[in-house]
């Protein structure tokens, strides 16, 4: 069976039972404050869960992406040391919000494993809660029961808190689970060691394959649990160690989920994977071939990797792919790119995204690998510096702070330095050097650290948001809860009637105020979190239950929305002046400025970007009312031409934004016609990613005070320059300037000439050797031609010149070619240098260094007079 067959095997067979197949949400969270990614197949159904929205259907069923990279499931350091841990997977998944229980899940569990897929019923374990005496929970009495009746009892096996109670987070919904593990050993292994002995015990043939979790619970910031409104079913089963079981493979890479992949890294790099644990050539292999995939379907998701946030999580786990495929393929030249065909082949029908975005995806992984890659070679220099230094200071450890430096700030592998000092025989300090990243990680916490207290709930009432209709509105506090951090302590508040637009679709969220006749407090901020929206505010009132009212800085929302409204525009125009492969891939609207992110694969001309602030600029001009949609079924909005955008995730109906031909779903706020926009002006354009151009905008207000700069900047120019024809004036400036420049030249070459012939004769005989040192204020480019001239015309010599131009320290050193094989000119600058504390180099022949301690040419001069 073919791991596309198992995949709608499982499909077809829940949608038998009556459950709705809907497709996997994107990999990347853009509008959960508390995961950056998926991290399980009940990620896009925690609202369900917590009672916020109302299911679709009652049951579901799915396939999902997940990624498990960060926080308390976390993947990364495992993989490719065991053949069963990811950081992508696949969770084949089945819900029940409310309708089914434990009965039904476990018998659909048994009969699809058994009948449907029919693995052999001796070959399976479950595990069912034992109970927990310090949260006051009781065995799982009703789940071995129902077990019962499908599998003896002998292979019901009590876990732990740890292993079987399910919590997504530090907080969130929870409940009691049971495990469903397989035996793939051979029936010579099983006959040794029972199979009961090994589950739950990391070993690679005994695994977990499907756990059947009951949500009952919430966990609350306090840690206790509370029931939830009703019970659910929530169960996930590993697609690639299902696919193991079922192709009857020892390793989840043995599949074909993988072996196409494995496949082409063997071609490209001509190692031959062998499946061995230790072997770390295939460890590279599984690293790569495993990264390959987490990194494509997080890009297609609209996300890049970035120094920052979810995209540095992606960019790290690209690297650690790129670093093994260096050191143990001897990859020295992109490839991992390649490999995103082979996905899409394999994956594509499931996921169209992959399909959709696939070359994007390849150059963003190319672009970056490129990057990557010359990082690592400049790395491989500063090691060799730093080896060569420490060997020379007669130490056998190489400095803490360089190492990490070396990690922290130029991104080269630790693993990798430790590799290299150990072949000329040296170390690092490994205990210094986790202490240094446990230190940077203690302030990167600090910086972020925030604690959240439990809600305390003043009215159980739906909430509702107001703010496309009312910019102010009399409301109260249905539920509140503390918040602790750097900046001090502050409460969010859930109003029953909200003005307040939460950050959202790339608009910043509204700041405001909310106050009643005795109190008033400023909105910091608004977001929206689990289907709520909350906003921030800088105390907490007196009578919390009081009515007040919410009132948006007006200022900031008009300006927000005008961006927001042309950035619909600039969307449109941009697919007419570049072409239609030109999509959205990320934005920014605030208050001040747009940011604009859009698939691209060249710079914009200055006519192109003419062009599309122009046709911009006549749809404002049109002064083109809103049509606002905000219930219409997604199916017909997407047919009238709506703008989807890859990487989101929508529901059944929608709000579609429309100016005249511009028409996109978004859930932000809007100008009532385009007049209201004013102008727009483009201030920049420039690279994002490889693949992904970034332009930066202004509108309305801004852009009348960039244009009043403007006028004011050409006033004073003018008046500067006694004319109001400016740009002939600097024309004229420059011509002058030029002039005088090739005069200055002159004088410097006659200077120069000046100077050789007095150096000539400075030279000092040294055994059979000539030597110059000689201190000069000439800049570089004079001193450069002197040296050149020098070192041809006088045999068997070595000059040196240490200049104070400018006010800042520069040494040239030059070899004659007949002792160019006894002398370096750049082991010497370097030795130098350091009296300057610069750096430099160059070849045998000829080098310069440049540094910041003038005074220490002094020095350099004593020094060099005794080479």
């Amino acid at each position: 069976m073919t791991s596309q067959e198992i995949r709608q095997k499982f499909l077809d067979y829940f949608k038998s039972k009556g459950h709705l197949i809907v497709p996997s949400a994107p990999i990347v969270l853009k509008d959960d404050p508390t995961l950056m990614f998926s991290n399980s197949g009940m990620t896009q159904f925690k609202d369900f869960f917590l009672g916020y929205k109302t299911p679709t259907a009652p049951r579901i069923a799915d396939t999902q992406k997940c990624l498990r990279v960060s926080g308390k499931h976390n993947d990364l350091d495992d993989v490719g040391r065991d053949t069963y841990h990811h950081t992508m997977f696949e969770m084949l998944g089945n819900w029940s919000f409310g309708d089914y229980f434990k009965k039904d899940a476990i018998a659909f569990a048994w009969e699809l494993l058994t009948e449907v897929y029919g693995i052999p019923k001796e070959n399976l374990y479950v595990t069912i809660f034992e109970g927990d005496v310090s949260e006051n929970l009781e065995r799982d009495q009703d789940a071995y029961d129902f077990w019962k009746s499908h599998i003896s009892e002998d292979r019901i096996i009590n876990g732990n808190k740890k292993d079987n109670f399910w919590e997504m987070g530090e907080s969130g919904p929870c409940g009691p689970c049971s495990e469903i593990h397989v035996d793939l050993r051979t029936p010579e292994e099983k006959a040794k060691v029972s199979g009961l002995e090994l589950v739950n015990n990391d070993h690679p043939q005994v695994v977990e394959v499907w756990n059947l979790v009951f949500m009952e619970f919430n966990r609350k910031a306090d840690k206790s649990l509370e029931k939830l409104p009703a019970q659910h079913v929530d169960t996930g089963m590993g697609f690639e160690r299902l696919c193991m079981a079922l192709q009857g493979k020892s390793s989840n890479y043995d599949t074909d989920v993988f072996t196409p992949l494995i496949a082409k890294v063997e071609e490209h790099s001509g190692k031959k994977y062998t499946g061995i644990l230790e072997d770390e050539k295939d460890i590279a292999i599984r690293v790569v071939v495993d990264h390959i995939r987490a990194v494509s379907f997080a890009i297609a998701d609209g996300q890049l990797p970035s120094n920052g946030g979810a995209g540095y999580v992606i960019r790290r786990i690209l690297r650690r792919g790129i670093s093994y495929s260096y050191r143990f393929l001897g990859m020295k030249e992109p490839f991992l790119y390649q490999l995103v065909a082979v996905l899409q082949e394999q994956m594509g029908t499931f996921f169209p995204e992959l399909e959709k975005q696939g070359k994007l995806v390849s150059e963003v992984i190319k672009s970056e690998e490129e990057s990557f890659l010359r990082t690592i070679e400049n790395g491989l220099i500063r090691v060799e510096k730093l080896i060569q230094q420490t060997i020379a200071d007669g130490q056998k450890v190489l400095p803490t702070q360089e190492v990490f430096e070396l990690y922290d700030t130029y991104g080269f592998p630790d693993d990798l330095t430790r590799i290299i000092a150990e072949e000329k025989g040296l170390t690092i300090d490994e205990k210094g050097f986790e202490q240094a990243l446990n230190e940077q990680k203690q302030r990167s916490k600090a910086d972020s650290a925030q604690k959240v207290y439990d809600w305390v709930t003043l009215e159980e009432k739906p909430e509702n948001f107001v703010g496309y209709d009312k910019l102010e509105s009399e409301t109260y506090i249905t539920r509140y809860r503390k918040v602790e951090n750097k900046d001090g302590e502050f409460y969010q508040v859930v109003l029953s009637e909200s003005p307040f637009y939460p950050e959202g679709g790339g608009q910043v969220g509204d700041k405001g105020i909310l106050e009643n006749a005795t109190e008033s407090f400023e909105v910091l901020e608004t977001k929206k979190e689990n289907g709520l929206i909350i906003s921030l505010i800088d105390g907490l009132p007196k009578d919390a239950g009081a009515v007040f009212y919410a009132k948006v800085n007006v200022s900031e929302r008009k300006n927000s929305q005008a961006n927001h409204s042309v950035t619909h525009l600039l969307h449109e125009a941009l697919r007419e002046v570049l072409g239609t492969h030109v999509e959205q891939k990320g934005s920014f609207v605030g208050p001040d400025y747009l940011r604009f992110d859009f698939s691209h694969f060249s710079k914009m001309t200055e006519e192109e970007l003419a062009l599309v602030e122009d046709k911009v600029n006549a749809k404002i001009k049109e002064n083109i009312a809103l049509q606002e949609f905000r219930n219409i079924p997604i199916q017909e909005a997407l047919e009238r031409g709506a703008m989807a955008l890859f990487g989101e995730k929508y529901g059944d109906s929608v709000r579609m934004i429309q100016f005249g031909t511009s028409m996109e779903l978004c859930g932000g706020t809007h100008v009532k016609s385009t007049s209201e926009i004013g102008h727009f002006k483009i201030v920049s354009e420039s690279s994002a990613a490889a693949g992904i151009r970034r332009i930066e905008a202004i509108s309305g207000d801004k852009a009348e005070e960039y244009f009043k700069n403007l006028e004011k900047q050409i006033a004073e120019l003018s008046q500067l320059l006694k004319s109001k024809d400016v740009v002939r004036s600097i024309e004229k400036l420059m011509e002058e300037n030029t002039a005088l420049k090739s005069e200055i030249d002159i004088m410097k070459k006659e200077k120069a000439k000046g100077e050789i012939g007095e150096w000539k004769g400075a030279y000092e005989q040294k055994g059979d050797k000539l030597l110059l040192v000689k201190r000069t204020s000439l800049d570089a480019g004079s001193v450069k031609d002197i040296v050149f001239q020098l070192k041809k015309e006088i045999p068997t010599s070595i000059t040196v010149i240490l200049s104070d131009a400018d006010g800042k320290p520069m040494i040239t050193v030059g070899v004659s070619d007949d002792l160019a094989g006894i002398y370096q000119a750049g082991a010497l600058i370097k030795d130098l240098a350091k009296e300057i504390h610069g750096g430099g180099g160059g070849n045998p022949g000829f080098a310069t260094a440049g540094g910041k301690n003038l005074d220490g040419l002094e020095n350099a001069y004593q020094k060099a007079l005794k080479l």
